[in-house]
């Protein structure tokens, strides 16, 4: 029988610390959050290795270096409202729920939103609220948001996201094609938007008005 407690710790020590993750609010979120239960009974026993699986609607729960990472870039002190493009598995909305006051999390997928949010209320997070819908276009009656998550690639950045994000508030994107894409930070400051580029990731495609066609 796999103890999941240690195979977290185990995975925060080698694949997160290792790699230059060091925020102390982030290293414990994942520790906390039961990373396989967000994945099918089939998988569990590889919930906490360094990939990416499959969860069904040839979409991925990423790895956890990259839900580290892109939690990490978003500065989170506890007290923000989040917006996260592609809910996926829920992982990830679990992990921001941690960090953060509120998360709003849209999803493309009836089937996975509904599963995602079983997953998460069960586990009690009462702060995430999962819409279905086209995510490019964002959430825009509850914006502005602290924070922005995008877990799918975009041929480019989605500009009602960035109008949607707050003074101060964050935006982390991978754009490019779709075999690669860079992880792009977005950050709304007083004089406008200012731009960096963290490396190279690869993420399943941002599908809608403001990312890919069908």
């Amino acid at each position: 029988m796999i103890n999941f407690q240690k195979a977290r710790d185990r995975m925060v020590e080698t694949q997160l610390i290792s790699r230059g993750i060091h925020d102390p609010r982030v290293l414990e979120a994942m520790r906390k959050v039961p990373r396989h239960l967000f994945v099918d009974e089939a998988l569990k026993e590889q919930a906490y290795s360094d990939h990416p699986l499959p969860i069904g609607e040839k979409q991925t729960i990423s790895q956890p270096y990259i839900v580290a990472l892109m939690s990490e870039v978003l500065q989170l002190k506890g007290h923000e409202r989040i917006l996260e493009i592609g809910t996926g598995s829920g992982y990830q909305a679990a992990v921001l729920a941690e960090l953060a006051e509120r998360v709003f999390s849209i999803e493309r997928f009836p089937v996975l939103a509904f599963r995602a949010n079983q997953i998460l209320q069960k586990l009690g997070y009462r702060n995430v609220i999962i819409r279905v819908g086209d995510g490019t276009v964002g959430w825009p009656d509850d914006s502005p948001f602290d924070g922005i998550v995008v877990t799918a690639g975009a041929p480019k950045i989605p500009q009602p996201l960035v109008d949607q994000l707050a003074v101060g508030g964050r935006l982390v994107v991978p754009v490019g094609d779709r075999l690669s894409q860079e992880l792009v930070l977005v950050e709304r400051i007083p004089e406008g938007i200012q731009k960096t580029n963290l490396g190279g990731v690869r993420f399943v495609d941002l599908v809608g008005k403001w990312g890919w066609g069908e």
